[in-house]
This record gives structure tokens, C-alpha cells and sequence, in this order.
């Protein structure tokens, strides 16, 4: 059974070990970046849970545009308490809990969190081969990103609150 909760620190090295089997070295997270988020963004940083280890995890923080800039990913800040759009800087399965709706789990997770905080939406660049996937979620395409992180074509994916 798969347990949704927000994160604590005593799963960084968890994390880190999912942030590092899911994107490569340029793409990934530093450990660094995950304490900030710990430490900042507990509120909308979600793991999924099965058997007592972490079998994924979704965070980012609330942006007030509906794109994610790259500066997003060197330094962040507290959520505000309403409004703004939930960007996802991350969302990663580990290999062995993958294929099991866990990604599509936490997700519908940030949607939640998003209704309560009245948010206007969640948004997330991904490559091209998950284009399909999350569009199977409800984002829409709104094409090219500007985001050059690590060297990568990026796409905007957004998921509007009257879509949820």
C-alpha cells in the first residue's frame, strides 16, 4: 500500500538516491537544493511511501507566473499562503514502484493541495517523450520552453484549476 505524506529531512538520502536514478547528472537536484526545499517547501513537497521506503516524490514551490524559469532551480522561497501557480520541479519513481500509478497519485496529491490554497494551476517543463503522459493527466501543451536546464528541450506543461 502506497501512503502519501509531507517530507521530512530524515529522507534526503532517499531522495537524493531517487533524484539520481531518474535524471541525469546535469538534470538532477544537488543535495543542496533538496535541503533548501525540505527546509522552505515542506508544504508542497510530497513523498510516496510503500513498505517504509520512499517510492517517489513530487515538489516545487508556488510561482506567480504560469512558466518555470531556471533560476527555480538555484534558489527558491517560502510558498505564499494563497494564490499563484504550483510548479513541479521535480517528480521521480523509483525504478522497482514504477508502471504502478504512483507519479499519476502524487499529482492528483498537488491538485488537492492546490484547491485547498486556491492556486490557480500546477505547471511543469518535461521532455518530449513525457509529453504524452501528462497530457494523460489533464496538462496541456503550451510548447517550447524557455528553461535551458542542463542543455534540454523542455516543454510547458500546465493543468489549470477549472481542469482538475
Amino acid at each position: 500500500m502506497v501512503t502519501l505524506r509531507h517530507v521530512e529531512m530524515a529522507d534526503l538520502e532517499q531522495l537524493i538516491g531517487i533524484e539520481n536514478e531518474g535524471f541525469s547528472s546535469e538534470e538532477a537536484a544537488t543535495k543542496e537544493a533538496f535541503i533548501e526545499r525540505i527546509q522552505l517547501i515542506a508544504d508542497t513537497f510530497i513523498v510516496a511511501e510503500s513498505d517504509g521506503k520512499i517510492a517517489g516524490y513530487i515538489n516545487g514551490p508556488v510561482i506567480s507566473q504560469p512558466y518555470i524559469t531556471d533560476d527555480l532551480f538555484k534558489k527558491i522561497v517560502k510558498n505564499p499562503p494563497k494564490g499563484g501557480y504550483q510548479s513541479v520541479l521535480g517528480v521521480a519513481v523509483t525504478r522497482h514502484a514504477r508502471n504502478q500509478g504512483i507519479a499519476s497519485m502524487l499529482i492528483k496529491k498537488m491538485e488537492e493541495l492546490n484547491e485547498q490554497n486556491g492556486r490557480q494551476g500546477i505547471t511543469l517543463t518535461c521532455k518530449q517523450e513525457l509529453i504524452a503522459f501528462y497530457e494523460k493527466l489533464g496538462f496541456v501543451n503550451e510548447g517550447l520552453s524557455e528553461s535551458s536546464h542542463a542543455g534540454i528541450d523542455w516543454y510547458n506543461m500546465v493543468k489549470t484549476k477549472k481542469s482538475y
